[in-house]
């Protein structure tokens, strides 16, 4: 059964495959109830009385998510009980503790799924907590989107995760390509992601994508869209733009590279599981990537080349993912949360804990630091930021993240199969944002 949500649900584009349903939830919850607000008398910054809070965060976020309690947990009386759920159980388990009342004090997700738990009463309104910051216009603005609902605000940024081109330097120099520069055009990604196919080395790809995950896909190949200036989607979130002349150079460019053998073998099948790992290995030239495992890949010895995405001719974007956080509708301790998200907010947290680790801060104004300036993967996301994008739609998910999507089914379709049907698979898109 669909619980339809109060106004017009939003649910905003991630990397993550989202589940569409929550097992047993129902939106039971009235506004009176979830607005938990600030109590009498608590400051912009929270309370820090010594409370015991707990936080559930999904597993690909462990890392950030521990520095994060770490450095919060070392520094307050507060205290943050940390659990980190599996990333497939993530959605059972919060609806199953949502029906029960149960949910934890700070719950975080992925931006394609934080809308519906709204939408379904999941957290507490902090509309007054988010404007009392001196700085909430400088709140990075998607996560903030992404848990607002007929301008009720009830999530802020966690972790920002997006987007960027990655090239294998090394193997950039056998191809007698330079190996400090990368791709400006996705006509030149192409060019060289042939020239690393065309070594002919054991194990060795062009480049690597995930043909059969819809949510790879657009956190990959919308940035390139909106980089040759066009759109994904309506304005409204109901009609597809997928089948203009652009788009359909973008997909002639991975049909041509399938078609001389530059795609790595798993592409057409890889659905997202192990889909970062062939470049971690060293085994791919060039390829769209999340910023957060560039520094796995690094530390697996890869000489790693980073820039933004480019569009078929030029220009750059990337896809503003990542997760946010916001407090449950079940805690009883809201002030004290409060604290913790105003904390995480800080010039300080952002700087010395985010921004510091190699992450991407959550504060426009704080982009450009002391530490992007010496760390060339976070230079070039702060750079790229500013042109980032989330795409917002009623039916998102199950036009494109969900398992078998007609997005998924379009770019099979125009690379892998040739049907020349992009027309009517992006028509069969708009009929499911339509609904």
């Amino acid at each position: 059964m669909r619980i339809h949500a109060r106004g017009r649900t939003r649910l905003v584009a991630g990397l993550a495959v989202a589940g569409i349903a929550l097992a047993g939830l129902t939106a039971c919850s009235s506004d009176d109830d979830k607005k938990g607000g600030s109590s009498d008398g608590a400051s912009a910054a929270g309370v820090d009385d010594g409370t015991q809070l707990t936080m559930w965060t999904r597993a690909p976020l462990e890392a950030q998510a521990q520095r994060l309690v770490k450095a919060y947990n070392a520094s307050h009386e507060n205290q943050v009980k940390l659990e980190i759920i599996p990333n497939d159980d993530m959605e059972s388990k919060v609806g199953g503790a949502a029906a029960n009342g149960e949910l934890p004090d700070l719950l975080a997700g992925d931006v394609v799924r934080v809308p519906y738990w709204v939408d379904n009463g999941l957290f507490t309104d902090i509309t007054d907590q988010i404007s009392s910051l001196d700085y909430k216009d400088d709140i990075s603005g998607g996560h903030l989107d992404a848990g607002t609902v007929d301008g009720a605000m009830h999530t802020v940024p966690f972790v920002q995760d997006i987007s960027v081109m990655v090239w294998n330097k090394d193997l950039y120099r056998e191809a007698g390509l330079d190996p400090e520069a990368g791709p400006k055009s996705m006509k030149e990604f192409k060019e060289q992601a042939q020239a690393v196919a065309d070594l002919k080395k054991d194990g060795v790809a062009g480049t690597y994508f995930g043909g059969n995950c819809g949510g790879c896909l657009v956190f990959t190949w919308f940035p390139s869209l909106w980089a040759s200036g066009e759109e994904v989607i309506s304005g409204d979130g109901t009609e597809a733009l997928l089948k203009s002349d652009t788009a359909k150079e973008l997909y002639q460019i991975y049909a041509d590279l399938y078609a001389s053998g530059a795609i790595g073998a798993g592409s057409k099948e890889e659905t997202g599981a192990t889909w970062t790992a062939a470049f971690q290995n060293g085994d791919i030239g060039v390829m769209q990537y999340p910023n957060t495992v560039v520094a796995a890949a690094i530390d697996a010895g890869v000489d790693v080349g980073v820039t933004a995405i480019p569009g078929v001719d030029g220009g750059t974007s990337t896809f503003l993912g990542g997760d946010a956080m916001g407090i449950s509708k079940d805690s009883k301790k809201v002030d004290q949360a409060w604290n913790f998200l105003a904390w995480m907010l800080s010039d300080e947290t952002q700087l010395e804990v985010v921004a510091k680790s190699g992450d991407v801060v959550s504060r426009n104004s704080l982009l450009d630091n002391e530490f992007t300036k010496d760390d060339p993967v976070a230079s070039v996301a702060a750079e790229a930021i500013p042109n980032g994008r989330t795409p917002v739609a009623a039916y998102f998910a199950e036009a494109f993240n969900a398992s078998g999507s007609p997005w998924v089914s379009l770019v099979r379709n125009s690379t892998f199969d040739r049907t020349n049907t992009v027309d009517a698979d992006n028509d069969a898109i708009t009929e499911i944002l339509a609904q």
